[in-house]
């Protein structure tokens, strides 16, 4: 008998897939107006390619991020603080809470300053915040200037970029002393009279503009109007104008790194907008934000209960300006008597010179520089990887000197302070100072070219010879040595991945066939003299050929051991050398 077919119970073979996914509440309700927005402005394209763009990271690059969340600082501040503030140089009495000061007369820009200070909840700390606030963000704006100055980063593509960073830091001081000026004390009226003082040394055009500014014979009566006008709108327009610009030109010409491996001139390596960058900065921000704080709960700055109304026949003994005006000071406190009597008149050099004349030279050499250092090196090709400050011996020099003269300076305009703290002649301080500022610029630029060849020496010594281990041997005659390993490969780039520079020499009086040469402009021999000033002392980086003996030095044979012989071209090739101007350059006319 037939038996039936054998049949089995199989269950269908279904393929695995993942759930979709659920949006949350929130991103559900803000689902709709995304794709609004998305529909009309194209967000979601402009978002995913900028949101990946990749920064850098490194703790220099720190320095601009502190400049920027200072100033969100002083706008959410300032804010507060306008809300009490009365701008207004009527004279009323005080009748506040400060006992020592009731019944005296004063403008209602002191008297609303000390309600601020004394009966408004959180007053005194956000004015402090305020104040400490735009010392940081001077100082940040300073200190982000020197580094990119070191690194060599306002070369071109960003020469923009450097000038405007140059008007920010002109502007932001102007700023700050605007808002300091606002309480109408003491000592603030005090830094007015300075500024008048300056105003009026302008040659023929002096007293009108002194009028013109203050409304009449100083103080006036509508400074403090004016002032308050230029420091909560028209300056911060500016400077956030600026900053839109700056941080535009940032991202569209990619962020600057160190040398180092991977690292070239048409790459950034580092990490992404979104979502690790953004983190990072968001929390930088409130760290910036948190330590403010405590300096505004903790550090008494400006208490100006203690110095009183301002009043015309007074000035305030020991008076300082903020830090970064003490330079103007510490000028005029120190130089000699010069005025010049013509006719009517009266030119007063001692104070429009060191003024007017300084603050005017130090934001046009800034603002020039990068264009005379070019002239000089003839380089013009884009630059996104930083040099270390040694390898640019005579820029950083210049750097160092500016910065003796400007501290020289500073120093200057505490002259008297330094005098009763440490019980020193106030005339000996002050001549001390009229030489030092000539003699100790010259003497910080030669210590700090030295220092930076001798650095370049000890690079190369480590390249040729290797590392110290700590490790002492003795050989058979009985002499001790330090025995000496290779530098890591990161180290090795470091130390080889900058650009070589040259003099520019001049060329044969006579070509092949004995035609004499054009004759050179004074133009191109001060530019031959200039070149050969800036790079006669470098030291020469290794040679390729240099590099691979030391490497077989260290292990036997010629791979290298970690040398970058053959590493990315950073190591200069050595029958293969040419020369553009004054940058070497590879085989394919790269500069290196």
């Amino acid at each position: 008998m037939a038996k039936p077919a054998a049949t089995t119970n199989q269950a269908p073979i279904v393929e695995a897939h993942a759930p979709d996914k659920q949006l949350g509440p929130v991103l559900k309700a803000a689902a709709g107006p995304a794709k609004w927005a998305d529909d009309r402005l194209g967000l979601a394209a402009l978002g995913r390619k900028n949101l990946r763009k990749v920064f850098p990271d490194h703790w220099s690059f720190l320095l601009g991020e502190v400049a920027l969340y200072s100033f969100i600082i002083l706008l959410l501040t300032g804010v507060f603080l306008t809300i009490w503030f009365k701008p207004s140089m009527a004279e009323v009495e005080y009748d506040g809470t400060y006992q020592l000061l009731r019944g005296l007369p004063m403008s209602e820009a002191f008297s609303s300053t000390l309600d601020i200070s004394f009966d408004v909840r959180g007053g005194l700390l956000i004015r402090q915040m305020h104040h400490w606030s735009a010392m940081l963000f001077v100082a940040a704006m300073l200190a982000h200037m020197l580094r990119i100055f070191f690194t060599g980063a306002f070369r071109r593509p960003r020469e923009i970029n450097w000038l405007l960073g140059v008007a920010m830091f002109s502007i932001g001081m102007i700023e700050g002393f605007a808002g300091y000026s606002l309480p109408d004390d003491l000592l603030s009226g005090t830094g007015l009279r300075f500024v008048d003082g300056l105003i009026r040394s302008i040659p023929i055009i002096g007293t009108w503009a002194e009028f013109f500014v203050f409304g009449g014979q100083f103080p006036g009566g509508i400074i403090i109007a004016r002032l308050y006008m230029a420091h909560i709108l028209l300056i911060p327009g500016l400077i956030l104008g600026l900053i839109s610009a700056h941080l535009a030109l940032v991202v569209y010409h990619k962020h600057t790194q160190y040398p180092g491996p991977g690292r070239t001139e048409k790459n950034v390596v580092g990490y992404p907008l979104f979502p690790v960058y953004m983190a990072k900065a968001g929390g930088f921000f409130f760290i910036v934000f948190g330590v403010t704080t405590l300096m505004g709960a903790l550090l008494t700055i400006n208490p100006v209960w203690m110095f009183g109304p301002y009043n015309p026949a007074q000035v305030t003994a020991g008076s300082q300006p903020d830090w970064y005006m003490a330079f103007v000071e510490g000028a005029i406190r120190i130089i000699p008597n010069w005025e010049w009597h013509i006719g009517g008149t009266t030119w007063s050099w001692n104070i429009f010179l060191p003024g007017v004349g300084l603050m005017g030279l130090l934001f046009t050499v800034m603002g020039v520089y990068p264009f005379i250092e070019r002239w000089v090196t003839g380089d013009t090709g884009e630059h996104h990887i930083l040099d270390r400050p040694r390898n640019r011996p005579t820029r950083t020099a210049f750097g160092v000197a500016a910065m003796t003269c400007y501290g020289l300076f500073w120093i200057g305009g505490g002259n008297d302070i330094i005098a009763t703290q440490f019980n020193l002649s106030l005339n000996s301080i002050t001549y001390f100072l009229r030489f030092a500022v000539f003699i100790g610029p010259v003497l910080a630029f030669l210590i700090t070219k030295r220092i930076c060849i001798g650095l370049q020496r000890s690079d190369r010594a480590r390249l040729l010879h290797g590392a110290e281990s700590g490790v002492i041997v003795r050989d058979p005659s009985g002499e001790y040595a330090e025995k000496e390993v290779p530098v890591s490969l990161d180290e090795a780039y470091a130390l080889t991945q900058h650009a070589e520079l040259l003099p520019i020499e001049a060329g044969p009086e006579e070509d092949a066939n004995g035609v004499p040469a054009k004759t050179m402009s004074a133009k191109e021999k001060l530019r031959i003299r200039a070149s050969r000033f800036y790079f006669k002392d470098n030291v020469r980086k290794p040679s390729r050929a240099e590099l691979e003996a030391a490497a077989a030095h260290h292990d036997g044979h010629g791979n290298g051991n970690g040398h970058p012989v053959e590493g990315n071209g950073h190591a200069i090739e050595g029958e293969e050398r040419k020369e553009i101007g004054a940058v070497r350059t590879d085989e394919f006319g790269i500069p290196r």
